[in-house]
Formats: structure tokens, C-alpha cells, sequence
């Protein structure tokens, strides 16, 4: 059960975030006059102003009381409002050092009893092992889109605990995510995230929810948490084999992975050894296809 939200007692809080206890438009601009925030193209800075927006990105995370959420990028708090009544715990990863020094305060405000439940880490997602709190079980974040693919590798890869992944991201990347085999879309981080979990399109964002206002509209991706297919070839030369098919997206298997084998006959030998064709294309494999592949040429 949702608990009702703590009045704002941030100075010039608007009627509806105080109402809401989420951040709309006038808020979220109101918070960044006050840091002297200037969203910036390096970091893929887009804040959400929408509360139903961040409320659609909650229930469709299917994430609850039980769960420990790691959110990327909250920037200046619009889902991390949304979340923190919700689960039991949120570690936020922010980048930027004055949006992690100011989201305590914005949590302060308008969430006071939940305060409890938020854990600020101030640096580069992508250079995160280890975080505070409990074991992480899902991610749910409004990825920038300049880092969201390897945000969330990276994360799938060093936090075994992940259950569940619901990330918003660049359409175009969202789709290329969910693609399978044999799709225009698909391509490398189809395969890697299909190493991990199983990949969907969870719904479709527009770019009108977000300030600044992107050039492009934004995706919902959902990751489920699964076993990597049986192989006795390591991850990283299952992913070596992925990234030398698609180099060359247009020749054949046996002429693409010739580099990567040794030679193109050598391609040949463990392309037939994975029972995989070799002049088929990358893009007709699936996952499990490629682990074949690489466990051939491990031996």
C-alpha cells in the first residue's frame, strides 16, 4: 500500500508536487534554477516532468516491498519519488555531484518518512562494483542515452542479484534491445542482453514527458533475469565471438569470423562443429548459437 506523501518543505515547491509528492514541470524547473542546474549533453541529462510518466516506469518494473532498486541517473528525483514509497529500498547512482548532494534534500522534502530508504552513491555507473545497502534485485532508471546499453551490461554482469531490469531509454535502442534473431534491429546488444536475460519492449515513451526536450522518443525495455545458455566457453569469448560476427554484419559467418578464428577454414570447421551453417549472417543467430560457436573453438 502506497503511503500518502509528505508535504514539500522545499523552498518555492509548487501546489502540485506538494499535492502529488512528485516532481512536475514548474517543480523540476524551479529545482534547477535553484542549483543552477543546465542539463548537459555529456552526462544525457533529460528530466522526466511527468508524474504519471514515473508512475507507468513503477507498476510496469513490477518492482514492491521486497525489492532493493538501483536507480542510474536519478537526476533531480522525479522517479526516485515515484519508487522509494513503493520498495523497500533505492541506491541511486548519480554522476553529476550536485544532483547527488541535492536529491537527499529533494527526498527531505517531499518524502520525509521515506528518507530511510534512499542510499546516494555520487559516481560513474559504469565504473560501479560494489554499493550500500542490501543485495540489488532490479534496476529501474531513465537511462541517458549516450550510456544505456553498457549501463545496463555492466550492471547484469557485476550484480548477480538483479532479478528484473525496466529501463527507459532512445527508442531506436530500446528496439534494438528487444530485437531477435533475424530483425533489422538486431545486432550486438541483442545477443549480449539476451546472454543475460530475457528482452522485451515494455511500452513506448514520448519525448513531450521530458525537459529538455530530446529530438527522439524514449522506449521501455524489460530485462528478466535467466541462465546464460550451457556452454563450456567463458562469457567474455562468447561475447568475442558475437562482436567479430557483426564487425562484418554483411559477409557470411565463415568470412566474418575468419579473424577471430584464425582463418576462414578454421571459421568453417567450428561454425559446422556448433551445427551452425557457415554462410549464414550474424544476424540469423541466436545466443545460444553463438555459445555453440565459441565453445567449438575453446575445444
Amino acid at each position: 500500500m502506497v503511503e500518502p506523501a509528505e508535504p514539500s518543505a522545499l523552498p518555492g515547491a509548487s501546489a502540485s508536487a506538494s499535492a502529488s509528492g512528485l516532481l512536475g514541470a514548474s517543480h523540476i524547473r524551479e529545482l534547477a534554477t535553484r542549483l543552477g542546474i543546465r542539463p548537459t549533453k555529456q552526462w544525457g541529462q533529460n528530466f522526466v516532468v511527468d508524474a504519471n510518466t514515473v508512475r507507468r516506469i513503477v507498476r510496469v518494473a513490477g518492482v514492491g516491498p521486497d525489492d532493493s532498486v538501483i536507480e542510474v541517473g536519478p537526476g533531480l528525483g522525479s522517479l526516485t519519488l515515484a519508487l522509494l514509497p513503493v520498495v523497500g529500498h533505492v541506491t541511486a547512482v548519480e554522476i553529476d555531484p550536485t544532483l547527488a548532494a541535492a536529491l537527499p534534500e529533494t527526498v527531505a522534502g517531499l518524502a520525509a518518512r521515506h528518507t530511510d530508504r534512499l542510499s546516494v552513491v555520487a559516481a560513474d555507473a559504469l565504473k560501479v562494483t560494489e554499493l550500500p545497502g542490501p543485495p540489488p534485485t532490479a534496476v529501474v532508471a531513465n537511462l541517458p542515452y549516450n550510456v544505456s546499453v553498457p549501463v545496463v551490461l555492466h550492471l547484469l554482469e557485476h550484480f548477480p542479484t538483479i532479478e528484473r531490469v525496466l529501463v527507459m531509454v532512445q527508442l531506436e535502442v530500446a528496439e534494438r534491445l528487444a530485437a531477435p534473431p533475424g530483425s533489422r534491429t538486431y545486432g550486438v546488444p541483442s545477443v549480449k542482453a539476451a546472454w543475460y536475460a530475457a528482452v522485451s519492449l515494455a511500452g513506448t515513451v514520448p519525448r513531450s514527458v521530458f525537459w529538455p526536450v530530446p529530438n527522439v522518443d524514449s522506449g521501455l525495455v524489460s530485462l528478466i533475469r535467466r541462465d546464460p545458455p550451457p556452454t563450456t566457453a567463458t562469457r567474455e569469448e562468447v561475447f568475442g565471438c558475437v562482436d567479430a560476427a557483426f564487425a562484418q554484419r554483411r559477409k557470411t559467418l565463415r568470412a566474418a569470423l575468419a579473424g577471430w578464428a584464425g582463418s576462414a577454414a578454421l571459421a568453417e570447421e567450428y561454425l559446422r562443429a556448433a551445427g551452425v551453417d557457415p554462410s549464414a549472417r550474424g544476424e540469423q543467430l541466436g545466443v545460444a548459437e553463438f555459445a555453440a560457436i565459441a565453445a567449438a573453438r575453446a575445444g
